[in-house]
Parts: C-alpha cells; sequence; structure tokens
C-alpha cells in the first residue's frame, strides 16, 4: 500500500489500481468498565465507574480501478454524541463527493455505523446511493431505527462469501452484534480487510485478544474471532482497518506466539 496523503481526519492511499481512504467521523468517549476480562468482569479491576476510553469512529472508501466506489460504514450522524457526525466535512477535504457514493457496505446496524447515512441536520448524506449491503441478521436491527425507515428499500442482505460489484467479498466476523461482517479486498498489491468492531480499545486488546467488550453481544465468540482474525492478518500480512482503531484507522498487526499481538499504525 502506497500512502498518497494523511492528516489528522484523512488517510488516502493506492494498492494495485485501488484508491483506499480512512475517514474520520469523529470519537466518542465510552465506560472503561466496559472493557472485559475472559470471566466477563470489568478490566483492570481497578477500573472506576467514571472512568473513560476514548474510541475513534472511522470509515472507509474503496474505488476499483474501473472507478467504482463503496463506503463502508458511515459512522453517527447526528445520533449520537457532538463529537461524532463529522464524515460529510471529511470526505469534503478528501475530495470526495458524496454523490460519487452509490453502494454503502455496513459492518452491522450499530447506531455509529449506520446513522451517518443522515448528516447531523438530516439530509442524506449520499444522494445517488442505490444499495446498502448488510449482513442477514443485521436487516431486522436496522429496521428498528425508525429514523433510518426511508433507506429500507435499499437493503441488499449478504452471507459469508458473497463478492460486491466492487471487488469487496463479505467476510462473517459473529460476536460483537447481529449480522456482524466485515469486507476483504485483495488487490495485485495487498490484502486489506475491513473489520467493524473486532477491536474497541487497541491500546490493550491487540496485547490480549482476550479482553472482551460490554457491547460484544456473544463475549465468548467476539473473543474467538477477534483471535482468528488477528492470527490470520499477522500470518498473511493483512492490512485491517477498523471503525475504532486509533487514527489513521489501518495497519498491520505481528506476533511471535499467536497469542499477543504488536499493531503498526499505517503512515
Amino acid at each position: 500500500m502506497k500512502i498518497l496523503s494523511h492528516s489528522v481526519d484523512v488517510l488516502a492511499a493506492t494498492s494495485g489500481g485501488w484508491r483506499i481512504w480512512s475517514l474520520s467521523d469523529g470519537y466518542v468517549d465510552m465506560e472503561a468498565t466496559l472493557l472485559r476480562d475472559a470471566d466477563d468482569k470489568p478490566f483492570p479491576a481497578t477500573v472506576q465507574a467514571d472512568d473513560l476510553v476514548r474510541l475513534s469512529v472511522n470509515c472507509f472508501v474503496v474505488t476499483s480501478p474501473n472507478g467504482q466506489s463503496v463506503l463502508i460504514d458511515c459512522g453517527a450522524g447526528g445520533s449520537w454524541e457532538p463529537t461524532m457526525g463529522r464524515l460529510e466535512k471529511v470526505m469534503e477535504e478528501a475530495g470526495i463527493d458524496p454523490a460519487s457514493i452509490t453502494v454503502m457496505a455496513a459492518t452491522h446496524a450499530h447506531e455509529d455505523h449506520v446513522s451517518g447515512l443522515l448528516t447531523p441536520d438530516g439530509r442524506a448524506l449520499l444522494p445517488k446511493l442505490e444499495t446498502i449491503v448488510i449482513g442477514e441478521e443485521a436487516i431486522a436491527p436496522f429496521h428498528a431505527k425508525t429514523h433510518l425507515a426511508a433507506f429500507r428499500s435499499l437493503l441488499k442482505p449478504v452471507r459469508d462469501g458473497d463478492r460486491l460489484a466492487g471487488g469487496l467479498q463479505v467476510v462473517a466476523l459473529p460476536g460483537h452484534a447481529p449480522g456482524h461482517v466485515g469486507y476483504a479486498l485483495r488487490t495485485d498489491e495487498d490484502h486489506f480487510l475491513f473489520f467493524g468492531d473486532v477491536v474497541h480499545v487497541p491500546a490493550l486488546q491487540f496485547a490480549d485478544p482476550t479482553l472482551s467488550w460490554g457491547y460484544d453481544d456473544d463475549q465468548p465468540t467476539a473473543r474467538m474471532t477477534r483471535l482468528n482474525t488477528l492470527r490470520q492478518a499477522a500470518k498473511q500480512g493483512t492490512w485491517i482497518a477498523g471503525a475504532h482503531l486509533g487514527r489513521p484507522g489501518i495497519g498491520q498487526v505481528a506476533s511471535s506466539d499467536d497469542v499477543s499481538y504488536v499493531y503498526q499504525p499505517a503512515g
């Protein structure tokens, strides 16, 4: 992967004729007690109820050699904290026209991944959007978000192994949320995995992937998904791109023991 530019909010890169952007939607501070050990107890044991951890909120755009662009996740819009919902402004900084995006690929249906379909002032972010790709089991949670009712007709359910028209392949990443999926991309030069919420607190979960997150629906399954994903990424030299990895939200991992990992951000 060749980095073309790198600012606080935007990383732009190329790989084998593809363009890849990592875009910041902002950040959210959450209770540190959500970080759990293998016994589902807050970690570390000394954590206090008012201790906070800061999670970056990242979105990604990939453009194929034939010019088709896909937005992977779209942030929180105006649905959550005002520290998020910056995607429209950051796309402008990156030189990406929202009207050029006809496909949005959601990793799952949590607020900070789909509510950015609407800008904080209530406009549709992507005026020419035609399709929202989403895991089958994430359809019902998406429908439960009444503020996104206008987008229901655009939903296209996908399963593990499905290929999108732009070249991305769906990868099941169970445990965090219903229908949680990632999107794999192989260029002539690199392998990428856009893996949503496999990791929430990178400062701790790479060194100890058994640490889980309170919002993981099925923590043992999410833990196993994280272990398997990091093990494979380290062996294959995969570029991992995560919704909550610290900026720039994309990098690689290395391990000597398949137990703990060292994360190296791009750039």
